[in-house]
């Protein structure tokens, strides 16, 4: 545990140095064809809830998330993930999750945030740092709509700070994250709003330091 600690510390504190960097890439879509207009939005949503067979919304800690609100306004009504809600607006990145999207958001929970090391996550929400915490941020974030049932093995995306992505699929179990480190897994998945879709996972995605 020690040893895991210390690999996310440090892949954490480099990320912190570096991450801005990335922060200045424009945003682009993933590998796979998954853009969606403005124009599709309506229809995309009332698709998925189709194909989800959930048109009341997911449940997360005890409140249905639906598609009439957006990716922020639901999970602020969810306890679990409180502390990416509060860092998203410490970053300035409400409004562009309020936008019209589509957005696919991988959302740590509180207890995701607990497992990094309390002096990294202190020097991220470090006022002077908001840059770099809108880089991990916004690496949590794929431009376009995808469902779980989207996500296949072996699969590489783009996330809108401009890095790498690697989704898994075990046992019929999603994972996401650099390639490296311990993937996370998603949770609840398929979490529709009016302007994309959240995958609630138990890691904090952190991308690879560059060389």
């Amino acid at each position: 545990m020690k040893k895991h600690l210390f690999s996310v510390a440090s892949a954490f504190a480099l990320t912190l140095g570096l991450a801005s960097c990335g922060n200045d890439k424009p945003a682009e879509t993933t590998t796979t064809d998954t853009k969606t207009t403005t124009a599709d939005s309506t229809a995309a949503m009332a698709s998925d809830s189709s194909r989800m067979a959930k048109p009341g919304g997911v449940m997360v800690d005890g409140v249905a998330m639906t598609a009439d609100k957006d990716i922020v306004d639901n999970a602020a009504a969810a306890k679990s993930v409180s502390t990416l809600v509060s860092l998203v607006k410490a970053a300035g990145l409400v409004e562009t999750l309020k936008g019209t999207g589509p957005f696919t958001v991988f959302g740590p929970t509180n207890a995701a945030f607990d497992k990094l090391p309390k002096a990294a996550v202190a020097e991220l929400t470090a006022p002077a740092n908001v840059a770099k915490l809108k880089a991990v941020l916004t690496y949590h974030v794929i431009a376009g709509r995808l469902l779980a049932a989207d996500l296949k093995d072996g699969q590489e995306l783009t996330t809108v700070n401009g890095e790498k992505l690697k989704v898994m699929v075990k046992d019929g179990k999603v994972m996401v994250g650099n390639g490296k480190d311990a993937p996370a897994t998603v949770q609840i998945a398929d979490v529709i709003s009016k302007n994309g879709v959240t995958h609630v996972i138990d890691g904090v995605l952190l991308p690879l330091p560059k060389k």
